[in-house]
C-alpha cells in the first residue's frame, strides 16, 4: 500500500526571522566566519575581508530584506538577501542570495531560506526572482532547481529565475505566523543566553574567591 502523502509529518518549522539594522554585527560576524571557498561561492569571487567588510556597510535595510537562522547561542548560522531591483523597468524583480556555516550543512537551511523569500517576494509584489550562481555551485543550483527555478548556464555562471504567482491570503497568513514565531524563539533565546551568562558569571566568581581563600590559607 502507497504511502498516505496526508500521513506523513510536516517538516519542522524553523525560526527565520526577519534582519534589521541591529543585526548587522551578527551578519558580520556570520559573513566574515566564511571560508575562502564559501565566499568565492558566496560572492561569485574571493572576496577579502575589507570587500565583505563594505557589503555588509552598504546593506539597505529600508530596500532589501535580509532574512537569518540564529542557533541557541544567538549566533547567526544561516542567512538570505533579498534584494529589489533599483531598475526602474525591472520593478518587480528581486534577486536572492544565501549563506550557511558549513557546521551548520546538511539540515536544508539553505531551502527554507530560499521558500521563505519567495513567500516575502511574492507578498511584495515581485513576480520574478533571480539567482545569479557560478555554476560549480550546485548547492545553490539544487535549491533554485527544486524550487521550480529555470535554469541557463553561461560558462562559469549559471542564472536562474522563477516566475512567482500574485500574494494570496494564505502567503500573506503564512508569512505572519512564521515571522512571529521566529521573533518568540528569538526573544526566548535571548533570555535562555542571558540566563547561562549569569550562570558562567556567578561560577567565575566562586571560582575566584575559592582560589583567594586557597592563596590566603597556604
Amino acid at each position: 500500500m502507497a504511502d498516505d502523502p496526508a500521513l506523513k509529518p510536516a517538516p519542522a518549522l524553523v525560526p527565520i526571522r526577519s534582519l534589521g539594522p541591529s543585526h548587522r554585527e551578527r551578519i558580520a560576524t556570520h559573513l566574515l566566519a566564511l571560508d575562502a571557498d564559501d565566499r568565492y561561492l558566496r560572492f561569485g569571487y574571493t572576496a577579502t575581508d575589507e570587500q565583505v567588510g563594505r557589503y555588509i556597510a552598504d546593506l539597505d535595510f529600508e530596500r532589501d530584506d535580509i532574512f537569518g537562522i540564529y542557533n541557541r547561542k544567538l549566533e547567526l548560522i544561516a542567512m538570505a538577501h533579498l534584494a529589489f531591483s533599483r531598475d526602474p523597468r525591472a520593478s518587480r524583480c528581486a534577486e536572492f542570495g544565501v549563506s550557511v556555516l558549513a557546521k551548520a550543512r546538511g539540515r536544508g537551511y539553505g531551502s527554507r531560506l530560499f521558500e521563505r523569500a519567495v513567500i516575502h517576494a511574492r507578498n511584495e509584489g515581485v513576480d520574478l526572482l533571480f539567482i545569479h550562481a557560478l555554476s560549480e555551485n550546485t548547492a545553490m543550483l539544487k535549491i533554485a532547481r527544486h524550487g521550480g527555478a529555470t535554469l541557463e548556464r553561461f560558462g562559469s555562471e549559471t542564472e536562474a529565475h522563477l516566475r512567482l504567482p500574485p500574494a494570496t491570503l494564505d502567503t500573506r497568513m503564512s508569512e505572519l505566523v512564521v515571522e512571529r514565531f521566529a521573533q518568540t524563539d528569538y526573544k526566548l533565546k535571548e533570555q535562555a543566553k542571558s540566563f547561562w551568562d549569569f550562570l558562567a558569571q556567578v561560577q567565575e566568581t566562586r571560582q575566584g574567591v575559592r582560589a583567594a581563600r586557597h592563596q590566603s590559607g597556604s
